[in-house]
């Protein structure tokens, strides 16, 4: 009897690979029609391939347990939700979860700064596109873009970046709250403020300055809209071009507005002569000060959060004949700790003040003018102590950067603690390095000195304009010769001298005037450079400043010499002879590397009428950071 039906023989697999279909189905790439699944349709499970994820690298650096990665893909199954969104319930960090995505898909993870980020790189991008696309441009070589991105998955993105800059694209993973303070900072556009508005928004404020109960009117007009958004607009200007104090001066007819930039002063903008007592009242509000009080001076502080960073303010009002002077100081802590390596000190001297700074004890002096460094340099000495196992303190007046390895002690005259009187405090204190902000009279500089000859080391300022003279300042304040030499270790002088821009500096001849000097650097004519002046560098030439330093190492000759005659002349003489390049010599150095001009160095320093067989030439060829 023929069979009615009959067992199917094996497919072909040529013909029909329902293995390889239904493969493709579990990985979700396909869908097998109806009479397919009729005829075969094992368990789904037995031929996936689950892929790495996420969770299996938290898993691997002990973020995860087995039993909390099970349950997270089960919720995944059963909500549809993103990983990442499902991992904020547990205590893991966006950063540790961007840090294993980043391992996920091969790239290196980093934070990213403002300071991390080339800004030639950064204008490849427009920056909504950045913004917009979490797309962060840090650095670039000929041919190749780094970006950064806080979705490394995104490779439509970095495609299109491919094709706007031409460029091959590597990526770093970076958090999108380090995209955007960048940007914040980096922003040119937040900063194209309309000025011509802005007067004229003040000229339109009325107020009475006849009466003398205007105190109320000047609480008003100081909290009108324009007069906050000048105030606010000079601040952030200031920060963004690189000032370090901020001027505001009445005139007769009108308000100036200068700025100090690489320590030298630019009139930026001018403002109504009317709307100059709004302008100090909104000022004297934002630091606390008594706006009713107009013929004593009067300081303060403002705390403000510009650029994405904390930044003081130090405010100083002083009456004068058309009005109110106000002076900011601007405090960045981004700009204090900047490593002794950065500072341009020739190798031999940084080597040098390396090794006084490591001594146990004695007295570090830094020496120069108001504005010349000398907060900086004592600062990042102090940040390369070993903080962790000794007592760093400081005494300051006042303490203008507030720094987490030490312990800063503000003087407050007006309670009654002088620096006398916080320098014996802290010597029960046990500290093993004392800063001194300034020694500034006898008293100060005794403690100074027992507390170096008892085992500490005191690192301290002192105004003065060289190294050696700085032992002739001391005699003078009450302290005696035998002390000074038995306590003092060296004295570091310095200078900020501008350098030139980068964009527009070019070869330049020297004037028959300077050869003279140009004979003791041993520098050829020809070899020098000047900035002619380009947008970059606001016309000047110069972009930002640079140290020279002259170092005085007190060893036994020195102590000698401090104990027979401590005279300037005898200590001058006794440096010039010990090799050791003096501020000019080392300003000279710099000059012939193209760092600076030298109508620079002869700003800052004393070189007009010297002689220069005075002038050790091995002194000058020394090469300079």
């Amino acid at each position: 009897m023929k069979r009615l039906f009959s067992t199917p023989k094996k497919s072909d697999p040529a013909k029909h690979d329902y293995g390889a279909a239904l493969e493709e189905m579990n990985a979700g790439q396909t869908e097998l029609a109806p009479g397919l699944r009729n005829l075969y349709s094992p368990q789904v499970t037995t031929l996936r391939t689950r892929i790495r994820d996420v969770a299996d690298i938290l898993a691997e650096r002990e973020l995860l347990n087995a039993e909390q990665v099970e349950q997270l893909r089960q919720e995944r199954r059963q909500n549809g939700l993103p990983l990442e969104q499902l991992l904020s319930r547990y205590d893991i960090t966006p950063e540790q979860i961007l840090d294993a995505k980043a391992k996920l898909y091969g790239y290196p993870f980093r934070r990213i700064t403002p300071d991390d980020v080339d800004k030639k790189a950064f204008v490849k991008l427009d920056i909504k596109y950045i913004l917009t696309n979490h797309l962060l441009p840090i650095a670039m070589t000929d041919k190749t873009l780094t970006v950064g991105s806080c979705d490394p998955a995104n490779v439509f993105a970095i495609d299109d970046v491919k094709r706007q800059t031409g460029m091959a694209v590597d990526v770093v993973v970076c958090l999108e709250e380090d995209i955007e303070k960048v940007c914040d900072e980096l922003d040119e556009t937040k900063f194209n403020y309309n000025l011509d508005e802005f007067v004229s928004d003040l000229d339109d404020i009325e107020l009475v300055q006849d009466s003398d109960d205007d105190i109320e009117d000047l609480e008003k007009s100081a909290g009108e809209s324009p007069v906050i958004k000048f105030v606010n607009y000079l601040l952030s200007n200031a920060l963004h071009e690189g000032a370090s104090d901020i001027h505001i001066e009445p005139k007769e007819k009108n308000t100036k507005i200068r700025y100090r930039i690489d320590g030298v002063l630019f009139e930026t903008m001018q403002a109504p002569a009317k709307m100059h007592p709004a302008i100090v009242s909104r000022l004297k509000i934002m630091s606390n000060l008594d706006i009713s009080e107009r013929r004593v001076p009067q300081d303060g502080k403002i705390a403000v959060i510009m650029g994405g960073r904390g930044v003081d303010l130090r405010v100083s009002v002083l009456p004068t004949s058309h009005g109110e002077k106000v002076v900011i100081r601007l405090l960045d802590s981004k700009s204090i700790m900047i490593g002794l390596d950065k500072m341009g000190m020739a190798p031999r001297v940084l080597d040098a003040l390396r090794e006084e700074i490591a001594r146990p004890h004695g007295i570090l002096l830094v020496t120069g003018p108001t504005g010349s460094g000398k907060s900086t340099t004592l600062y990042s000495a102090l940040a390369q102590m070993d903080s962790v196992t000794m007592n760093v303190s400081t005494v300051e007046d006042p303490v203008e950067y507030n720094l987490e390895f030490c312990n800063q002690v503000q003087v407050n005259e007006k309670a009654g603690l002088t620096f006398s009187g916080a320098l014996r405090s802290l010597l029960r204190q046990d500290p093993d390095i004392i800063m001194i902000g300034e020694i500034r009279d006898s008293e100060t500089g005794r403690i100074a000195v027992q507390a170096a000859l008892t085992g500490h080391l005191v690192l301290s300022t002192l105004h003065t304009n060289d190294a050696p003279s700085s032992v002739s300042r001391l005699v003078n304040i009450g302290l005696e010769p035998y002390l000074i030499a038995a306590s003092l270790n060296g004295i570091l002088a310095q200078r900020l001298v501008r350098r030139l821009c980068s964009n527009c500096k070019e070869p330049f001849t020297a004037p028959e005037n300077l050869r003279k000097y140009l004979d003791i650097g041993q520098i050829e004519p020809h070899e020098l450079l000047v900035g002619k002046g380009c947008d970059q560098c606001r016309n000047t030439g110069y972009a930002g400043r640079c140290g020279i330093h002259e170092l005085l190492i007190v060893d036994d000759s020195f102590r000698e010499i401090i104990n027979t005659d401590s005279s300037v002349n005898s200590m001058r003489r006794a440096f010039r002879q010990s090799g050791w390049p003096s501020l000019f010599e080392d300003g000279l150095n710099k000059v012939k590397c193209g760092i600076t001009s030298i109508e620079e160095v002869l700003r800052v320093t004393a070189a007009e009428g010297l002689d220069p067989a005075a002038f050790s030439h091995n002194a000058c060829t020394e090469e300079v950071l």
